[in-house]
């Protein structure tokens, strides 16, 4: 691969970089607040493009030989470098989807505990993260639920025995370290339930909860009284962890 090639493989990055920063892409990859990051490092990618292919046209055109491939001895170049094309191809015919049910029934609940619960609202409908839902049902037993008509977004999974369980797949960094926070369904649940839909649940706090299968971690439930579908969100992670 050649310094044109090189070039010319670091602005496609680079330019792939800004369009993903610039447009929701990015966020099936990393957390919202690495956009910044993001953004720089794509223009940094196009900037060394750029800078390379400038230096290479002015070696050339000055005719200095000591910095073309032919001052050297005739090698033939390894062709296994232009596998670096391929992940370059994917991030731009390729958007992968959000984790859904697939990862979440196959890994434990990883709720945590948290280091503090913020205020309420003290009257109208409490509209919870999944993870907050579930942070305040299991650690501080429901005191601040009983009583509240609740309202948690997520998508549908199954479990193997057929229990459905609202969930966010909350993540530090990246989909990489994304893990799954789960809640219970019981009540007035759907008829008909398919993986991987994303619901809007009403419901209320129930202190039934149960241990997963999985990795023996606490679930919550929430006594659903009525369920809509809904669009996915723009960013499908939740990032409680991370405020």
């Amino acid at each position: 691969m050649n310094r044109q090639a090189q070039s010319a493989v670091l602005f496609l990055l680079g330019a792939s970089l800004l369009h993903a920063g610039t447009t929701d892409l990015y966020l099936r990859y990393v957390k919202a607040g690495l956009q910044p990051l993001l953004l720089a490092a794509g223009a940094v990618l196009i900037a060394t493009a750029l800078a390379t292919a400038w230096y290479e046209w002015r070696a050339t055109s000055r005719g200095d030989t000591t910095t073309t491939p032919s001052a050297a001895p005739a090698h033939p170049e390894p062709r296994v470098s232009w596998l670096l094309v391929l992940p370059l191809l994917a991030l731009i015919l390729v958007a992968p989807p959000a984790l859904g049910s697939y990862s979440a029934t196959r890994t434990g609940t990883s709720l945590q505990e948290p280091l503090a619960y913020p205020a309420l609202p003290v009257s109208g409908d409490l509209r919870l993260s999944v993870v907050d839902y579930a942070g305040r049902a299991v650690y501080d037993d429901g005191r601040t639920l009983t009583g509240r008509r609740i309202r948690l977004t997520g998508f549908l999974a199954l479990d193997r025995d057929g229990t459905p369980y609202l969930v966010r797949m909350a993540l530090n960094c990246c989909a990489a370290d994304a893990q799954p926070v789960k809640v219970g369904l019981t009540g007035r649940i759907p008829p008909v339930l398919q993986p991987d839909t994303w619901l809007e649940i009403t419901g209320t706090y129930t202190p039934h909860r149960v241990k997963d299968p999985v990795n023996d971690g606490p679930i919550p439930f929430i006594e659903v009284t009525g369920a809509r579908p809904v669009p996915p969100p723009k960013d499908p992670y939740d990032e409680t962890w991370n405020t």
